[in-house]
């Protein structure tokens, strides 16, 4: 279901825009951008929940996660009262998984509704605010923990930074939290290569900001040295996904309206192509019942695309 105040849309759409000849294989000529929703004051985090065929995202600044319904094409309030939730992934049990600025935490919502904290502090010190997360096969949890969300009271509550920016792994046997990166100026999106063999990490308050790749060692606990991907230019990506081919799906935006959207790259670094929306896009995932709807988290509003590949299991 399309926006009341969209444009019918065009085929192809002119906002799918092919930079190298490896994109065409990845989009498809008779599918176009929709917005499903709108009204947000930022809104991030998507996560899809295919066996209700329903999509939750945060809306940060208004303290809620919202709801939109696939079969309907409604959306509503799903929880109004969320900690100021940033980034949102599902386990391998189907259960979300939240960061929460307000908290300074990472938690779970049980299949009962309980929620159960996995981490808020790390050596007795509180984390900073936990903002995007990703879960590992083995069922470990990977997220990063910028201080964004306590510089004001805009997206949580200004607060005393108590350690460094970080990125942390959760053991799922264990629950113990540990660092496996300080060295990143700003860690924000991160998603795992499909084989896991690597973990990509946006590097937001290096200038020009990069995206950064690590080396994962062969017991999945730890992190080789950081090396960049490829530099953003003038461009602020945020959160992104992987497909199964490796390529990066990236939310992009800040800047000049053209950097407003999503930017495709190899897993090389290689850029190959972008869509370009009306709004800065801060996160994405992949969705639909065979994971081929891209969901796109865009400052007010959401907005999907169907693709020609699939998202990588775990994103």
């Amino acid at each position: 279901m399309r926006a009341a105040t969209d444009a019918p849309a065009r085929y192809p759409d002119p906002a799918i825009i092919v930079l190298d000849p490896r994109f065409e294989k990845l989009v498809l000529p008779l599918a176009a951008v929709e917005r499903l929703a709108t009204g947000c004051r930022w809104a991030e985090g998507p996560v899809w929940f295919g066996d209700a065929r329903y999509l939750l995202w945060s809306d940060v600044p208004n303290d809620r996660i919202m709801r939109w319904d696939e079969i309907t094409g409604q959306a509503h309030v799903w929880r109004p009262v969320s900690g100021h939730a940033n980034g949102n992934t599902r386990d391998r049990q189907g259960r979300l998984v939240t960061c929460e600025h307000q908290g300074r935490r990472v938690t779970r919502t049980e299949h009962d509704g309980r929620i159960t904290v996995l981490a808020d502090r790390y050596q007795g010190k509180r984390l900073n605010s936990p903002n995007d997360v990703v879960v590992k096969s083995d069922g470990s949890i990977w997220f990063t923990d910028p201080p964004f969300g306590i510089i004001g009271y805009y997206q949580g509550e200004k607060a005393e930074q108590e350690i460094p920016a970080a990125i942390y792994r959760i053991d799922p046997h264990s629950g113990a939290v540990d660092l496996v990166c300080d060295t990143v100026n700003g860690p924000n999106g991160l998603a795992f290569s499909p084989d896991e063999k690597q973990l990509y990490v946006i590097e937001s308050r290096a200038r020009p900001r990069n995206v950064l790749v690590f080396d994962v060692s062969d017991d999945g606990r730890r992190l080789g040295p950081q090396r960049v991907l490829f530099d953003a230019a003038d461009g602020t990506p945020d959160g992104f996904r992987v497909d199964v081919e490796g390529n990066l799906w990236c939310g992009w935006g800040m800047g000049t309206p053209e950097l407003d959207g999503v930017r495709v790259y190899s897993p090389r670094g290689e850029l190959l192509g972008r869509i370009a929306l009306p709004e800065r896009c801060a996160n994405l995932c992949f969705g639909g019942k065979h994971r081929n709807r891209l969901f796109m988290a865009s400052c007010t509003s959401i907005y999907s695309l169907f693709v020609n590949t699939q998202g990588a299991i775990g994103g």
